[in-house]
């Protein structure tokens, strides 16, 4: 297969003979839109988080999905998948939410196993108060640049690379 027909799967970028496989100029484009997107992005999507509301990017994050949860409440797990980061990036920051009181932690009722995380109303209202400066953040920095198409492609180029923290269960 070419380099053109599709992704090579499984070759840990080694030709057939097991020599290195170089990035051609396409690839090279793409790793470094990409690459500059992964490290770049956040920190400008943070800055006004922080400027604004003192919270980070990821704080936001957690506390937006707990409040999109029904009743405000998720297992650790799933709210670490959600917000794309492990399970210890995950238990330091809810520690941080629960000092300022933004967050509760409880056994879960249905299986003793896993920790809920709940939203107070104290989290809930610095989520409402961050939310338009995160979506002012998104729209000009991200989404009022692309167009559906390009929405699209960067949706579907997302479930592709879907990366999974190595602790998620």
């Amino acid at each position: 297969m070419s380099s053109t027909e599709g992704p090579v799967a499984g070759t840990s970028g080694l030709e057939e003979d097991g020599q290195l496989r170089w990035l051609d100029e396409q690839e090279k484009a793409a790793w470094t839109g990409l690459i500059s997107l992964v490290l770049l992005l956040p920190g400008k999507l943070e800055s006004p988080l922080r400027q604004e509301h003192g919270i980070t990017l990821f704080e936001y994050l957690v506390l937006s999905h707990l409040s999109d949860a029904p009743g405000r409440k998720l297992r650790m797990g799933e709210l670490a998948f959600l917000a794309s980061g492990s399970l210890s990036r995950l238990s330091n920051v809810i520690k941080r939410c629960e000092q300022r009181g933004w967050v509760a932690r409880t056994p879960d009722p249905d299986d003793g196993r896993y920790t809920l995380a709940e939203l107070t109303d104290a989290g809930f209202d610095i989520v409402r108060r961050a939310a338009p400066t995160h979506l002012r953040a998104v729209r000009g920095l991200v989404l009022d640049s692309l167009n559906t198409a390009d929405q699209k492609a960067l949706v579907r180029i997302a479930e592709k690379l879907r990366i999974v923290p190595d602790d998620f269960g």
